[in-house]
């Protein structure tokens, strides 16, 4: 279980572009990120293995596409409970949310009527801040950290 892309955008509404580390704060998430503040989505999560599913419906999409911050590899994102505690680093983040309400429809979702991020990706909040770079381990809370 790890990072594949740490991902960033200056406005809501865009893809995210890779960067090569992300500064998190706490309480308020990724430092330069337009989806940061006091609120319950600070950091969202989505798993390449979720972004390859949408690459089988034909599009050519990757990391940081779907406006998520962090892009994992090897975890079932949308099967933790709320409230379980994901370690990378010294951050620790708490899932606050699964999944969206998409009320604007993204360009994905124009091209080809569907989306991941609705059931795929999720939602933290930060409890502890820290640094967080590509290819850095990820824990979840059951495996006491």
């Amino acid at each position: 279980m790890n990072v594949i892309s740490v991902n960033i955008s200056k406005v809501k509404g865009t893809k995210k572009e890779p960067t090569e580390f992300a500064e998190v704060i706490e309480n308020f998430g990724i430092n330069g990120d337009s989806h940061a503040g006091n609120w319950h989505r600070q950091v969202s999560l989505l798993a390449i293995e979720s972004i390859e599913k949408a690459r089988k419906w034909g599009l050519k999409v990757g990391a940081g596409d779907f406006a998520e911050n962090i892009t994992t590899e090897g975890i079932n994102l949308p099967a933790l409970p709320i409230g379980t505690k994901i370690k990378i680093n010294d951050v620790i983040l708490e899932v606050t949310q699964i999944g969206k309400t998409c009320h604007d429809k993204c360009e994905i979702f124009k091209k080809v009527g569907k989306c991941i991020m609705p059931t795929d990706g999720i939602f933290t909040k930060v409890l502890k801040g820290g640094i967080i770079k590509k290819d850095d381990k990820i824990l979840i809370e059951k495996q006491n950290f």
